[in-house]
């Protein structure tokens, strides 16, 4: 298992995570992404919003002096909620598990709650492992896939 360090995102980061971003397979996954996710300027500027955030607790993730990508809590529908997104060439690593497992080390807010289309089994994988359980159901319109998905809603008590 590889060591896996927590830092601060610095603009740095963001050519890399605009290179997860544009993978196919993973905006599949994720459902809810960017409109375009090939536009830097768009991207830039909705990152450039999360670093000036200060409610935004956003960490980079890194193996082996290498960024393999990001997680965050923020608020959503008014409540505290968190995210992550690893590049594909790093899943079924055991990385995000490890990664939100040391992250929520550093987030003591509870309930903490996450989303994750009803499809993606790796992340509700994930999810599952570091404690969080399925409460509810929602839907809503994917960019990714040009339709309406539905995603589970789970909680960390």
């Amino acid at each position: 298992m590889c060591n896996i360090m927590l830092r601060n995102v610095i603009e740095d980061d963001l050519p890399i995570f605009f290179r997860h971003q544009l993978n196919h397979e993973a905006n599949h996954m994720a459902a809810f992404t960017s409109k375009d996710p090939s536009d830097w300027d768009g991207f830039t500027t909705h990152w450039k919003k999360i670093l000036t955030d200060k409610e935004i607790i956003k960490k980079t993730i890194i193996v082996e002096k290498n960024v393999v990508g990001h997680i965050s809590c923020f608020e959503q529908f008014g409540e505290p909620e968190v995210s992550y997104w690893i590049g594909k060439e790093y899943w079924g690593k055991g990385i995000a598990t490890k990664a939100l497992r040391e992250f929520l080390k550093h987030i003591t807010i509870r309930p903490l709650y996450a989303r994750a289309a009803k499809d993606n089994a790796g992340s509700l994988k994930v999810l599952a492992k570091c404690g969080f359980m399925i409460t509810g159901e929602d839907s809503g319109l994917s960019n990714a896939r040009g339709k309406d998905v539905e995603e589970f809603i789970l909680t960390l008590n």
